[in-house]
């Protein structure tokens, strides 16, 4: 079996990890390179960057940023943010990305996730969706949360799997910096749906939360950032914490 991997999330605006509750009222939560540094040595199975304004702004993702960030981590590294082309993914590939992770333009042009795993590779493209509830459905939502689709996430989380993409990275907006816990029901609807990976993002607060998402929820990996950024949760007992109650995690470090 596949062990539950801990993804710390750097989101990065103007050059900053920055973290708020449900992406308003932003904090400054330290350098993206002494960030990524200390995750990579502190157990994180993996690292996912998000300029988190790329796309709402219409402006590229900052490839310096992710080329320092690079240099300084020896564990797989996704690169998301005002993504829109193959060229696109080239150039935050070359700057020493593992993945990328893209959501508006995925939805703009399904023909990007098909056409990125094609030249890629699908381990290389991870589609990226923000869900919101509307009346009670889960919507996918477009531009930093700004414009609802209309698109049922049981729907785009399909589509996607059959367009190509690897991985699906799956962020509540609704649990979003509340630590409230990871929203179980919708993951555990969507790991049914699909047989690709789910990254369950958004909600979580303590280390039971990391538990009944992966139990539970069904979740692949488990992505977090201010209960890691600013100490909460140690990354390495809450491993040790998860493998006591019934979840396989890698603990070689």
């Amino acid at each position: 079996m596949l062990k539950t991997r801990i993804i710390p999330c750097l989101d990065v605006d103007n050059g900053r990890v920055v973290k708020g509750i449900n992406f308003l009222n932003l904090v400054d939560a330290g350098d993206p390179v002494e960030c990524a540094k200390r995750y990579s040595e502190s157990g994180a199975d993996e690292l996912v960057f998000l300029d988190i304004t790329a796309s709402s702004n219409r402006r590229e993702t900052i490839v310096e940023t992710i080329r320092k960030v690079s240099e300084v981590t020896f564990i797989p590294f996704t690169v998301g943010g005002g993504i829109r082309s193959i060229n696109d993914i080239e150039k935050i590939l070359q700057a020493g990305s593992d993945k990328v992770s893209i959501n508006t333009q995925a939805v703009l042009n399904k023909s990007l996730i098909t056409e990125g795993a094609n030249n890629f590779g699908s381990q290389c493209i991870v589609v990226a969706i923000d869900s919101k509830k509307v009346n009670g459905i889960d919507h996918v939502f477009i531009y930093g949360g700004r414009e609802d689709t209309g698109i049922t996430v049981l729907d785009w989380v399909k589509e996607c799997e059959n367009c190509g993409a690897g991985e699906i990275l799956l962020t509540s907006w609704d649990k979003d910096g509340t630590k409230s816990g990871f929203d179980d029901e919708l993951l555990a609807k969507v790991t049914k749906k699909v047989k690709i990976p789910i990254i369950a993002s958004g909600g979580g607060g303590t280390m039971n939360h990391f538990v009944t998402a992966a139990l539970h929820g069904g979740a692949s990996a488990l992505l977090a950032a201010s209960v890691f950024h600013f100490g909460e949760i140690d990354i390495l007992e809450l491993k040790k914490y998860m493998a006591k109650n019934g979840v396989q995690v890698r603990l070689d470090i």
